[in-house]
């Protein structure tokens, strides 16, 4: 067989995808999925295995799929990853499992989030709800804050091991930075949807509408029979770059912009209750994934959008596909440019970002060149919206509310190899820890974070 190339993705046209928010890419098809698991080599070490942060056993699964046994697939595939259709999607596999895959060295690697998501797909279609063996009920409770991808992965370990979890979400939907940070042309509301419900089909309970830090503290929880808490917060604190003029109205920080589509379907109202003010003229100012996912989310309300960073496109942390996406969907870029200053009417509105031209330096701490701006080199853009996606921290509510909890200057919670923080029987990790990062990341912290409690409370 040719193992050279991989079997292609089939994807929505872009003339059509722009106009409305389905799923752009479009999963394998039975025979297809057979002969791109045929591509593995099946290697004695196989290396994909090691960039897998929650440690799959990726031969393994693919074996299967070639020998058309799915149930299997799948069997192998939740030994060590409960979301598998979210990360089929959205994992950047490219860095991590196929950026090993020995296969890439000669030729382009085995499509592993694809075939990944292929099982997983599979199953959900066929109703195959594969569950591992759960053991007997300890009598030991275990309280998780925060519903997105490292408070779900724990908890399903944990429910696994026997523990009695309960997630809190202070939301009205769970699934966290996957329900409302992910647009569904990248990750449909129906998977999380159903992968919260087999979380929860494992014996989680997740409660809603319930803020940790104001409506119970964590020695509360202590004092509720819990044995050990895990903090899964995540990083919802927007980041701005501190220029005049940011506080004028069509100035929005990404998270709450992709908040308003993604979980309050701004996109439907009047059908929905919550609508979003944006203007022709729309300006995303960023480089990584959730700067894609805003500006890619303007192009499909019907405007206009310019990226802007302000180093170069090799230097964009984004995923490369999602970056050939947005060009294919018409948005534009600018590199080499930084926001100064933003001037608005007199209502108020935003209507021009002054803007200098950067060039590179030297490499600073990310690897990457720094850039410095060129004297006398500012320009002005006009524009009618700004959706700013330079970063996000952690929010600061718990560590607020709860003494001796060590946090770093950037507002992280400090946790050692183990996950544990500066607190007993407190856990922590995903992105209330490392800052935003990615999905399988978090999935990764909160396996190991369950690791931990069980260790604890064994030993107690």
């Amino acid at each position: 067989m040719n193992r050279e190339r991989r079997i292609p993705r089939k994807e929505l046209p872009p003339e059509e995808r722009v106009k409305n928010f389905d799923e752009v890419a479009i999963g394998y098809m039975k025979e297809e999925a057979i002969e791109e698991a045929k591509r593995c080599l099946q290697c004695r070490e196989p290396r994909c295995m090691k960039g897998c942060p929650v440690g799959i056993n990726i031969p393994k699964f693919i074996r299967a799929v070639k020998e058309e046994d799915f149930v299997r697939a799948i069997k192998i595939i939740k030994e060590n990853n409960f979301l598998p259709s979210v990360t089929g999607r959205v994992c950047p596999q490219e860095n991590q499992c196929e950026g090993s895959c020995l296969l890439g060295k000669k030729f382009e690697p085995v499509a592993i989030g694809a075939l990944e998501r292929f099982v997983a797909d599979w199953a959900r279609d066929n109703n195959i709800i594969e569950k591992p063996e759960v053991k007997v009920s300890n009598g030991k409770k275990v309280a998780i804050v925060g519903s997105g991808p490292s408070g779900l992965t724990c908890g399903a370990y944990l429910a696994n091991l026997g523990y009695s979890v309960k997630i809190f979400e202070t939301l009205h939907k769970a699934g966290g930075v996957l329900a409302y940070g992910i647009p569904s042309f990248r990750l449909p509301d129906s998977v999380v949807e159903a992968e919260v419900e087999y979380v929860k089909s494992l014996g989680v309970e997740i409660e809603i509408d319930v803020l940790i830090g104001r409506i119970f503290d964590l020695k509360e929880l202590f004092q509720n029979g819990y044995g050990a808490i895990f903090l899964g917060t995540g990083a919802g604190l927007p980041r701005f770059p501190d220029v005049p003029g940011e506080n004028l109205n069509g100035i929005y920080s990404a998270n709450e912009f992709l908040f308003r589509v993604n979980l309050m379907k701004a996109h439907l109202f009047p059908e929905y209750d919550t609508p979003i003010k944006i203007g022709r003229k729309v300006v995303v100012i960023g480089a990584g994934n959730v700067t894609m996912d805003s500006a890619r989310v303007a192009r499909r309300l019907g405007r206009d959008v310019t990226v802007v960073y302000r180093r170069t496109e090799v230097e964009m942390p984004a995923r490369k596909e999602e970056v050939e996406h947005g060009k294919q969907e018409g948005l534009e870029f600018r590199f080499l440019v930084s926001p100064v200053a933003f001037y608005g009417d007199e209502q108020g509105n935003v209507k021009i970002m002054r803007c200098i031209k950067m060039k590179l330096g030297e490499p600073d701490a990310s690897g990457r060149r720094r850039p410095e701006p060129v004297e006398g080199s500012e320009f002005d853009m006009n524009v009618d919206t700004v959706i700013i996606a330079i970063g996000q921290s952690p929010n600061r509510l718990i560590p607020m509310s709860t003494r001796d909890l060590q946090i770093t200057r950037r507002g992280t919670i400090v946790v050692d190899e183990h996950e544990k923080t500066s607190i007993e029987g407190v856990f922590a990790g995903g992105d209330a820890t490392t800052g935003q990062a990615t999905v399988i990341a978090a999935m990764g912290s909160g396996k190991r974070a369950a690791e931990s409690i069980h260790r604890y409370l064994s030993s107690k």
